[in-house]
């Protein structure tokens, strides 16, 4: 298997040559999670996987609840399903309260104010009420708790990981929260090994060929866990050693003919932030130039990352530029255009390169 074999099958199983699915929903449980803590970008991310979906047609989906967002892996906001945020986030969880513990002690939380930081939350947005940080600061106010700097978020994320909150409904442009046991009526659990089991099923069906590495970091599991989770899934699995790494992917996958594809991606994209080496999709040199393939958004061509894109919003219309990472890219303006085109259809706005 070549670095090419391996950008072929990613890009297929993250459903970037055709997607198998039709709505938003269907694709954020293929993939588990898709990050999403910048929302334009993320529902692209979504836009680039399923065939004639619109910017529209997501943010109608996310209000509805079909689709919702919280911290759930790293620790970072994501696109989880409904059905799939309880058990998850009892998977994920306790390993990023640990991690959050030294910011907690630095800013003054303690255990005492995010019990009664939930017990606020949980009274200020019971009776399916969905509400903004803006208009939950009074009531931490009123009950005299510091939400200076950044301490409002930290108590926010505790009570998502706690699975107390999650998204609501967008008021505007502006994100609401609303509580869990109100907004996702059927509330799955399962238990432990089996949640490992899932999460690395998901990972590794949507993602592979991957290395075991590459899963610890996207799931933020340790790699003790990171092995069992991978164990419970060799029954329906298959590698190969590549340069002493195994990659793991799916016996079935059947490669599709990536050549002269195109993509423009969002920064966070998972098609690069789901794996911890990136050496199969992004060459050293040009490292510092694409945001180390994660911080901007990406110009993918055949399953290489070749260049970077800004957006910029003007008054009728959005203007995207090009940052080359190879001269060879200069060859390709006409699919270039109609990448673009894809992008103005999605947004319903007039899109010039």
């Amino acid at each position: 298997m070549t670095s090419r074999d391996i950008t072929n099958l990613r890009l297929v199983n993250q459903q970037l040559t055709g997607s198998a699915f039709t709505t938003s929903a269907e694709l954020v449980s293929w993939m588990g999670c898709i990050q999403s803590q910048e929302f334009a970008g993320a529902k692209w991310a979504i836009g680039n996987r399923l065939n004639g979906i619109t910017d529209a047609d997501i943010e109608n989906d996310f209000n509805a609840g079909k689709i919702l967002r919280t911290h759930i892996l790293r620790p970072t906001w994501h696109f989880v399903s409904p059905e799939d945020i309880c058990w998850m986030l009892k998977l994920t969880a306790p390993r990023i309260k640990a991690m959050s513990k030294g910011i907690h002690r630095k800013l003054g939380i303690n255990d005492i104010i995010l019990k009664r930081s939930k017990r606020i939350i949980a009274e200020a947005l019971s009776g399916g009420k969905q509400l903004t940080r803006d208009q939950l600061l009074p009531f931490f106010k009123e009950n005299r708790i510091n939400t200076d700097d950044i301490r409002l978020g930290f108590l926010l994320m505790d009570a998502e990981l706690d699975g107390l909150i999650c998204s609501g409904a967008r008021l505007g442009k502006q994100f609401t929260y609303a509580l869990l046991e109100e907004r996702v009526l059927n509330r799955i659990q399962i238990n432990k090994e089996a949640a490992l089991a899932e999460l690395a099923k998901r990972y590794f069906l949507s993602r592979g060929p991957a290395t075991l590495q590459d899963f610890s970091w996207w799931s933020g599991l340790n790699l003790t866990q990171s092995k069992l989770a991978l164990e419970l899934n060799k029954s329906i699995l298959i590698n190969e050693v590549i340069n002493g790494q195994a990659y793991w992917f799916s016996p079935s996958l059947k490669p599709a003919n990536s050549k002269g594809l195109i993509k423009l991606l969002p920064a966070f994209d998972e098609y690069a932030i789901s794996y911890k080496d990136r050496s199969d999709i992004l060459s050293q040199p040009s490292n510092k130039n694409a945001g180390n393939g994660i911080f901007k958004p990406i110009i993918v061509i055949d399953g290489k990352i070749q260049g970077t894109w800004t957006r910029s919003y003007l008054k009728r219309h959005v203007q995207l530029e090009i940052l080359a990472l190879d001269s060879s890219i200069r060859l390709l303006k006409q699919q270039l255009i109609s990448a673009s085109e894809s992008y103005s259809r999605f947004l319903a706005t007039e899109v010039n390169l």
